[in-house]
């Protein structure tokens, strides 16, 4: 079977992933998992959430390159980009992954800075006297 490519985002991260059929390897950047995010192990647990949910921990490989945000953002852009290859793989494994909001893409963003404030919302110190 060929490769299966997804993309998935998240804050400012974008990850590229390419899903083929193996043995459970995961290169991240040309890095392993555990050499690309040391020892942030609670960031791992959520990179693998939809193989371990859709039980493909050692049915597929994945290769992925991942830009821009830090590593929590590209963590959670990695599992969107993994539950959505998963899901392009396997249609039926759509049913597991959405209920647990992995195929919904996170809109969450920082808030630009506006005018006359120190950051969003962040007022100056207001003296009263």
């Amino acid at each position: 079977m060929a490769k299966i490519y997804a993309t998935g985002r998240r804050k400012a991260s974008i990850a590229k992933v390419w899903l083929t059929p193996g043995t459970g390897n995961i290169t991240i950047n040309n890095l392993s998992l555990d050499a690309w995010l040391g020892g942030l192990e609670a960031k791992k647990l959520r990179v693998k959430q939809p193989l371990a949910l859709t039980k493909q921990d050692t049915s597929v490989d994945i290769v992925a390159n991942t830009t821009g945000g830090g590593f929590g953002g590209q963590a959670d852009a990695l599992r969107h980009g993994i539950s959505r290859a998963l899901v392009k793989f396997n249609p039926e494994l759509k049913a597991i992954l959405k209920p647990e909001g992995m195929m919904t893409r996170d809109s969450r963003t920082v808030e630009r800075k506006k005018p006359g404030k120190r950051k969003a919302r962040r007022s100056r110190q207001f003296s009263k006297r």
